[in-house]
């Protein structure tokens, strides 16, 4: 029996976009699909009525509100753990403005399942599309240094740990602490710390990179000093203990 799939989509301001996201989903997901979880993240467009429109279409969609803007962690942990109790095998975080592939879901859970991987990173800087893609020179630039930083505190050989395209595996999802992330820009490195931590097998595949007319929220100072922030965590164990 195929392994089957849940999806959670962060949306804040998407109504722009997310209709595609959802039209790009391949077949192979849709009939594996136990659920899509999308969560409306206190959006101040039409992000709503799009979403209710979504649900009328496709039956495994499940809408979710928030009345207030949570942030990015908040939501995207919110749906990992309604991923966690629908029971699928694997649950995968797309973004609500298309710049991550739905089209690579089938090859990550076919690779995950086949090398025994229980969080898949995607990267764009495998792929060796980042620049021609559109990503702005010194995200590159600052990238490619705390991928650096990154690699030699978690003694891993990644190239991209900051695309947002993340696989999970159930054990994964049953093992992160996902109630005490953070509600912010930085979850997705937490996780990676946090499943490190637990000596859960993480790896990466390469994706397209895509950067257009979408609006980031992403305010990238202050998202470094989190980054060394969850960095520093790691050295002292804090993520060890929180799985006590």
């Amino acid at each position: 029996m195929a392994a089957s799939i849940s999806l959670v989509i962060p949306a804040y301001n998407a109504e722009a976009h997310i209709a595609s996201v959802i039209d790009r989903i391949p077949n192979p997901v849709w009939r594996r699909l136990r659920t899509l979880w999308i969560i409306n993240d206190g959006s101040s467009d039409k992000t709503a009525a799009v979403i209710e429109s979504l649900a009328k279409r496709h039956k495994s969609i499940h809408p979710l509100y928030f009345s207030g803007n949570r942030g990015y962690g908040a939501t995207v942990g919110t749906g990992l753990r309604l991923c966690r109790d629908d029971g699928c095998d694997f649950a995968a975080c797309l973004h609500a403005d298309g710049q991550y592939p739905p089209e690579a879901i089938p090859g990550f859970v076919k690779a995950m399942a086949s090398q025994r991987i229980s969080l898949m990173q995607g990267s764009r800087i495998a792929s060796g599309t980042a620049l021609s893609g559109g990503m702005p020179c010194y995200k590159y630039i600052a990238g490619r240094l705390m991928t650096a930083l990154e690699n030699l505190c978690f003694g891993l050989r990644m190239t991209d740990y900051h695309s947002g395209f993340l696989v999970y595996d159930r054990a994964c999802l049953q093992a992160l602490p996902l109630h005490r992330m953070s509600r912010s820009f930085d979850f997705d490195l937490e996780a990676i710390a946090s499943a490190r931590s637990l000596g859960l097998p993480i790896g990466e595949l390469p994706i397209p990179t895509r950067y257009a007319d979408e609006v980031s929220y992403l305010n990238p100072i202050r998202y470094g000093f989190r980054v060394l922030w969850v960095l520093a965590k790691y050295k002292m164990g804090y993520y060890k203990e929180s799985m006590g």
